[in-house]
């Protein structure tokens, strides 16, 4: 299918699996989504082509009908919030901008949704090593800015032991989404102490940093994301993280004809994360409108849950919508198989320039997740 990402075609960037997490087209963004052919390209006549891609571009909603059983019970608001960490903090935000801390860089990204002042003086803003400027959209294109000195494209990070790279994107995403941090530190948990490898699933997997973080803990990870740049990128970070032996496969596919395969092989995972963009395009030109495409895309995830499975976890980032329209859905769709359906957002708390003086909380995404108890 989302990460979620939410996210195009420079850089990899921001969340994806049908490519990137919005229409700028990403969950993810600079997630590199893979085009669809234009007319005449590759040897087509411009007719046909034109005809390939209004048929790429059809989008079949389907109905789902009622599944049987109760719903499992539910647990809302859940607010999870992710506070500073050995390579990441929010030191501050307001007036439509964040400033944060990745590794030795100081940052400034725009945040829609930091509607209050500043708690820092402007000054302190000023030292930043890193400003992106352009489209304040959540994934529109710009640039960076380096006030002190020009920087590379990339840089070393590092969060739950697993080491990777930050990169900046012409997407304003740096290549992770640390309020992540939240599902990622339940998962660990989950496969520490289950007693046996767990199989995991990684829908829309951007950089990879989620499957690595499972891999680490010792699971077997299923990776797909439908940009090659995307999982060249995450590749990268398994060789950083020295993790080349770990039981991962890569996947570069359109997330929903990839499950719908799952479903009729008869394969099984103990837990699935699904972090889709609200509009994307697969491998082949597939088009993704969260809202159409959703419904069905949990539905096939539900099928491949193994009987003892840990959980299914759905992010979902830059739409405008409630949690608890994720929640009633993630409830339906895990009718009969008893359990707790938690819903709320993911959320940073600001953390100052020392780390250690908690702020305000910034909203990031909304989510919903599926556990057996």
């Amino acid at each position: 299918m989302k990460d979620k990402d939410r996210r195009k075609a420079q850089k990899p960037a921001g969340k994806s699996g049908f490519g990137e997490k919005t229409a700028a087209a990403k969950r993810p963004s600079a997630r590199g989504p893979v085009q669809p052919r234009r007319q005449g390209e590759a040897g087509h006549p411009p007719a046909r082509a034109e005809q390939a891609e209004k048929r790429a571009e059809t989008v079949e909603k389907v109905f789902l009908a009622l599944r049987e059983g109760a719903r499992p019970a539910e647990r809302v608001p859940v607010i999870l919030e992710t506070g500073g960490s050995e390579s990441f903090r929010l030191i501050d935000s307001g007036n439509g901008e964040k400033l944060e801390q990745y590794g030795p860089y100081r940052i400034v990204r725009p945040e829609a949704q930091a509607l209050w002042p500043k708690s820092l003086p402007e000054h302190v803003w000023q030292k930043a090593d890193a400003i992106f400027t352009g489209d304040t959209d959540e994934d529109g294109m710009g640039r960076w800015r380096f006030p002190r000195e020009a920087l590379g494209e990339t840089w070393p990070l590092s969060l739950l032991g697993v080491d990777f790279l930050g990169r900046f994107t012409a997407f304003r995403h740096v290549g992770v989404f640390p309020e992540q941090l939240a599902h990622w530190r339940w998962m660990k948990d989950e496969i520490d102490r289950a007693g046996r490898p767990l199989k995991v699933l990684n829908l829309f997997g951007y950089t990879g940093v989620a499957s690595l973080v499972a891999a680490a803990a010792g699971a077997e990870v299923t990776h797909v994301d439908a940009s090659k740049k995307a999982i060249g990128w995450a590749r990268e970070n398994q060789a950083l993280s020295r993790l080349d032996r770990a039981p991962i496969r890569w996947i570069c596919d359109d997330a929903m004809k990839f499950v719908q395969r799952e479903v009729r092989r008869g394969s099984r995972y103990d837990i699935i994360l699904t972090d889709p963009p609200k509009f994307g395009r697969g491998t082949n030109g597939e088009v993704w409108h969260l809202f159409e495409h959703l419904p069905l895309m949990l539905d096939q995830c539900r099928e491949i849950l193994a009987p003892r499975a840990r959980g299914l976890v759905l992010t979902a980032y830059s739409i405008r919508a409630s949690f608890y329209s994720m929640h009633e859905l993630m409830r339906e769709t895990m009718r009969g198989r008893g359990g707790v359906v938690e819903s709320g957002e993911l959320v940073i708390r600001e953390a100052g320039l020392d780390g250690e003086t908690p702020g305000r909380a910034l909203s990031t995404s909304l989510f919903s997740r599926w556990v057996p108890e």
